[in-house]
């Protein structure tokens, strides 16, 4: 996608999609506030980097086995399982640890939008990738931000029930990728 107008929008639109990694961020900034959340977004950025990188160099001749895209489903399934059986056991002081910089970078790494990223949006077309991966980065950033933004506000009100309600939506995110998987 080397049209830089559409590549934004693409990006910015994938980003700002609920998913593992924005239910993190959201649900840290509501526990533990926007200051203290703030390194997590290195490890939501190094995440999606590693993934694309990863994916562009090593995996992407691979991806099209679909055995390959099974155990990586259920990778991503069990990985977002585990996460949500640990936020519903925890009281509010536990989730903020939690949610720290190393699940939210493996969440990320995990995260299925990598894939659309790095074989769909991020263009292979183009001589020079790098003002791409930097636009990339840029929105990756303030995206996040902005999650967390939404999180602490959502969170005063219901700071308790925080960690109870990420543990549903990513066990609902789970569920539908061992749904996809099994059906």
């Amino acid at each position: 996608m080397s049209d830089p107008v559409l590549f934004l929008l693409s990006v910015v639109t994938l980003l700002c999609m609920p998913g593992p990694t924005n239910t993190l961020l959201a649900t840290s900034a509501a526990v533990a506030g926007v200051r203290r959340s703030l390194p997590l977004l290195a490890g939501e950025l190094a995440g999606y980097l590693s993934a694309i990188i990863v994916i562009r160099v090593a995996l992407e001749p691979f991806i099209q086995t679909e055995a390959v895209q099974i155990g990586f489903k259920i990778l991503v399934a069990l990985y977002l399982a585990f996460t949500a059986v640990r936020l519903w056991n925890a009281s509010v002081a536990t989730a903020r640890s939690i949610v720290r910089t190393r699940g939210i970078f493996m969440a990320t790494l995990l995260n299925p939008k990598a894939f659309v990223f790095a074989i769909v949006v991020i263009p292979h077309d183009v001589v020079r990738v790098a003002p791409y991966f930097m636009a990339f980065s840029a929105c990756v950033l303030t995206t996040g931000f902005l999650w967390l933004v939404v999180g602490h506000m959502a969170g005063g009100r219901f700071h308790s029930l925080v960690p109870r309600i990420a543990s549903v939506v990513l066990g609902g995110f789970a569920s539908l990728i061992l749904v996809r998987v099994v059906g």
